[in-house]
């Protein structure tokens, strides 16, 4: 089991033991798994500790970018690791399509209950997902989803932040170990403004466009008939270069878009949640 300590450098072995043995110690599990660098890097060790003990579960439903399930589906694959996919249905839940401050406790409580339900349950009784000790500082629904669950997060138990993740990530040759965080399409959607197949496609095929500009790390805010691009501020000579802006603005309007702008301050990630927090001070 611990043969995997071999393959990264001496600095990092004592953290990788202690979460390989909190993998083990929770015994046989399913992974919530989304194709980032978090639930990666959990998917891959857990492999290695449990072998087909495990097994890695993707929720796929409207909010998740089809580039995305079919990245997280090639790294299951290229490394043999077990894995299935569920459908969720959280656009069946009005207050989900309503989009308040709790849509993401929704989407996951959709998410662990379809797993929880699914063939794979008897089997693998244990839940986990990639939770890391960052996100305890941050405004995260979805942990009181987990925890209403019991579903764990292995990470966050052995100690690992984002960087530590990405180091681990890095030193055991997992390819999304730089990947940019890329949470659900609903999460550019402003809070209180509904979540529907529209506006999610129009996100999707948005930031598609940008992907094939070459802006690996990207959102687009959807404000009705506005898209507000956010691109880190490095990105925005390039961006607002006039033959790269025309571009971004043809292939924006044509995702459905009437305006795009681009966000001064550049790339936020959690902007929604500094909203949030603003409106309550």
């Amino acid at each position: 089991m611990r043969a995997i300590l071999n393959e990264v450098p001496a600095p990092l072995r004592a953290d990788l033991d202690r979460l390989c043995g909190v993998i083990a110690a929770h015994g046989p599990m399913a992974v919530a798994f989304s194709g980032g660098v978090d639930s990666g890097l959990l998917a891959y060790v857990a492999h290695r500790v449990l072998g087909d003990r495990m097994t890695c579960v993707v929720g796929v439903s409207a909010s998740l970018a089809a580039g995305e399930e079919r990245g997280a589906i090639a790294f299951l694959e290229r490394h043999g690791i077990p894995h299935a996919r569920v459908e969720t249905r959280e656009m069946d839940d009005p207050a989900y399509r309503a989009n308040g401050p709790d849509r993401c406790y929704r989407c996951k409580h959709e998410l662990f209950a379809r797993i929880a339900s699914s063939p794979h349950a008897a089997r693998f009784p244990r839940i986990a997902y990639g939770a890391n000790v960052d996100d305890l500082s941050d405004f995260r629904p979805g942990a009181r989803a987990a925890s209403e669950r019991g579903v764990v997060a292995p990470l966050a138990e052995a100690d690992f932040d984002k960087a530590r993740i990405r180091e681990t990530a890095r030193a055991l040759g997992l390819a999304l170990w730089d990947k940019p965080a890329a949470p659900c399409l609903a999460s550019r959607v402003p809070y209180f403004s509904a979540v529907t197949p529209e506006n999610l496609r129009r996100i999707e095929l948005a930031e598609g466009a940008l992907d094939a500009l070459g802006f690996a790390s990207r959102r687009v805010r959807d404000h009705g008939a506005l898209a507000r691009v956010e691109l880190p501020l490095a990105e925005h000579p390039r961006a607002r270069s006039a033959a790269i802006w025309r571009e971004i603005e043809n292939r924006l309007r044509a995702a459905g878009y009437e305006r795009v702008e681009l966000a001064p301050d550049g790339l936020c990630s959690g902007r929604l949640n500094e909203a949030l927090r603003a409106g309550e001070a």
